[in-house]
């Protein structure tokens, strides 16, 4: 099946782009949230992406190892979401403090993203996965940041590289990056 990269930066439209697709697409969906609500205005922006999506679709809320949790949660859904992949690699990074060792971070890193592409090679589902572009900035100030945008940078590539679409989203404008073979 189709898989698709959307990326973008922070509110550019990429949810709102991803579940427009999945609603032309068809059938059955999954949509993985990798939030956490660890303060009050995160948990209203999770409620409120709640509000908007399709109250049919079914909803995995799961903050690490998200191929196998799909494997075991994916049910009849032809559509599988994932936001975000940025929220996904921070979760892992959590655990992790100014001394974190960058080896052992970008292999925990790097298994999360083979498994994920493990989990798309097994299902016969559309995945549709949304992250965010750290690269554009300023370089952080501090290490663990510079680690962070580094890693989410190295799993960006290996998303985009396996996808068979992306899209870059500005100010709400989907801009092909990689089109998919016909």
């Amino acid at each position: 099946m189709k898989s698709t990269l959307i990326i973008g930066g922070a509110r550019s439209g990429k949810s709102t782009l991803a579940q427009e697709m999945a609603i032309k697409a068809g059938g059955k969906v999954l949509f993985v949230a990798t939030a956490e609500a660890g303060d009050e205005d995160m948990r209203k922006r999770i409620e409120m992406h709640r509000k908007v999506r399709p109250t049919d679709w079914a909803t995995l809320e799961v903050t690490t190892h998200i191929g196998g949790h799909i494997i075991k949660n994916i049910g009849k859904a032809r559509t599988v979401i994932i936001d975000c992949i940025t929220l996904l690699i921070n979760n892992i990074f959590m655990q992790y403090d100014e001394n974190t060792d960058a080896a052992l971070a970008e292999k925990e890193v790097t298994a999360e993203i083979k498994a994920l592409l493990g989990c798309m090679d097994r299902l016969d589902a559309r995945f549709i996965i949304v992250t965010n572009e750290v690269g554009l900035g300023v370089v952080p100030a501090d290490r663990v940041s510079r680690l962070y945008r580094d890693m989410l940078g190295r799993a960006n590539q290996i998303l985009a590289a396996r996808a068979d679409e992306v899209y870059q989203l500005v100010a709400g404008i989907p801009l092909p990056v990689k089109k998919a073979a016909r």
